[in-house]
């Protein structure tokens, strides 16, 4: 099949629909579900026909959601920061300007992501709650911080292996120190790069529900602490959780399409490595 082929471009945009349309599919449905009264939710076969309600929105708030969301906004805008502050100059050392164990530290940072994260539950929640942290915030920027901060070096990594070293030759010519080569040479080059490492934290500190179900309880639950009321004994409200997750997901998804571009030009800046 040429690439000239007429028909071959048809079928290869047909297929490109096909396959965006079933990776959309349960979003789609999920915010369908969430305009439905509780009774047309549970319909089979579904029913596609009926009067759209905000009612289980109005639910949704009525049930404290608020506090949830603030608490997953500030834990995850926290962590996100601390994770930028300190992998730009980690990435920085172990890329442009290389120290001896280079290798030894990328080991090591990636050794810290192969531990279950079950198996250090019971550590972490004693040290919680002998410094007074359980059911506090502070404690899920800490380890959201440590959870995301071997991700954010390895990726940023790759982003500042990408800047040509004759740049950075030239600014230590011209007498730059290293704040100025750091943020006036390197950052912009790197700042698609720093843009997707930072969303790609923010979804992973966003969605995270085992560190904020097992360390907090009425003041500093999350959204997806939050999500999971909606499970009874009763069964599953799913007009409700739609409604639900429908609201805990748009922050994250506004923030996805405002930085698309960057995200996807950060995304490419390793792939020839």
């Amino acid at each position: 099949m040429r690439a000239g082929n007429p028909i071959g471009r048809w079928a290869l945009t047909a297929l490109t629909w096909v396959v965006a349309v079933l990776f959309v599919f349960p979003v789609l449905w999920m915010v369908l579900t969430s305009f439905k009264q509780e009774g047309d939710a549970y319909t089979n076969p579904p029913k596609l026909v009926f009067t759209p309600t905000l009612e289980q929105f109005a639910g949704v708030l009525e049930r404290g959601f608020l506090p949830y969301l603030a608490n997953s906004a500030f834990v995850t805008v926290v962590s996100t920061l601390l994770v930028l502050l300190l992998a730009v100059p980690a990435a920085y050392v172990l890329s442009i300007s290389a120290v001896p164990g280079t290798r030894d530290a990328l080991g090591f940072f990636l050794s810290t992501k192969m531990l279950p994260i079950v198996a250090a539950i019971i550590p972490l929640y004693v040290i919680s709650q002998n410094l007074k942290l359980l059911d506090n915030v502070w404690a899920l920027v800490v380890l959201y911080t440590a959870m995301n901060l071997p991700l954010a070096i390895w990726m940023m990594r790759s982003f500042f292996l990408e800047v040509p070293k004759e740049m950075v030759e030239a600014g230590r010519i011209d007498g730059a120190k290293l704040p100025t080569l750091l943020f006036r040479v390197v950052l912009p080059v790197v700042a698609p790069g720093i843009a997707a490492t930072a969303l790609i934290c923010v979804i992973f500190s966003w969605t995270e529900f085992f560190y904020a179900v097992n360390l907090t309880a009425a003041q500093a639950g999350t959204v997806p602490v939050f999500l999971v009321g909606f499970i009874t004994s009763e069964g599953l409200y799913w007009a409700q959780l739609s409604a639900a997750a429908f609201l805990a997901s748009l922050p994250v998804m506004i923030i996805g399409w405002a930085a698309q571009n960057h995200l996807v030009r950060g995304l490419s800046m390793g792939a020839v490595k």
